[in-house]
């Protein structure tokens, strides 16, 4: 019941109070549920390849004031999309080219064609793979090309992210990276039977 519950994103109270069982104990399942998540989810990732789109993007924070890059009081998520692939996001301190390519280098493959807005960070992609820049919303074909440049891809994860997260109605900036590498796990599994792969998770093994 626990884990069905999880899987239709209901917070750990809620669910302690359907079901009568204790909130330390459905809180404990939950957390060891998005421990075992994050570890699945850098097994899945290994180093994506092929065509990859690259953004960054701005989670919680109340403050009014700036948004998008430099925005206070957010946490800072950089992802990597490989179009009909898997989604890999990390949680980053900063966007500089030396945190962003550190990133990329560890989990994609050299040689790849990556996608990414304008932004000064990625301007050494280059040397790492075929790079095309895009506008944010643009999408064309370029010349001579059967290739469409855009980050449609990794914004629609965001977006899918953001919504997912807005069911449970906050998350610290501390446990922001569970329910982060959570959104990522369902997103590559959206087309899967998400019980059944919370259940062989949870009981496959025991947590390193």
């Amino acid at each position: 019941m626990i884990l069905s519950a999880f899987r239709r994103q209901q917070t750990a109270l809620l669910t302690s109070v359907d079901s009568g069982i204790p909130y330390k104990a459905v809180k404990r399942v939950y957390d060891n549920l998005r421990l075992r998540i994050i570890r699945e989810c850098e097994r899945e990732a290994g180093k994506l390849s092929g065509e990859i789109e690259l953004d960054e993007a701005y989670f919680g924070g109340r403050r009014k004031g700036k948004r998008g890059r430099g925005a206070g009081g957010k946490s800072v998520v950089f992802g990597l999309l490989e179009r009909d692939g898997m989604v890999y996001t990390k949680v980053v301190d900063a966007v500089s080219k030396e945190v962003l390519m550190d990133v990329i280098r560890r989990k994609s493959r050299k040689g790849s064609v990556y996608y990414t807005d304008q932004f000064r960070s990625y301007n050494s992609l280059k040397r790492y793979g075929k790079h095309y820049t895009v506008k944010h919303t643009t999408t064309f074909v370029r010349k001579g090309r059967k290739r469409l440049v855009h980050i449609n891809g990794i914004e629609g994860f965001w977006s899918f992210a953001k919504h997912g997260l807005y069911n449970y109605r906050g998350v610290s900036k501390s446990n922001f990276p569970l329910y982060l590498k959570e959104m990522e796990y369902r997103y590559n599994h959206r087309k899967d039977n998400l019980l059944n792969l919370l259940i062989q998770l949870y009981f496959g093994g025991k947590l390193a």
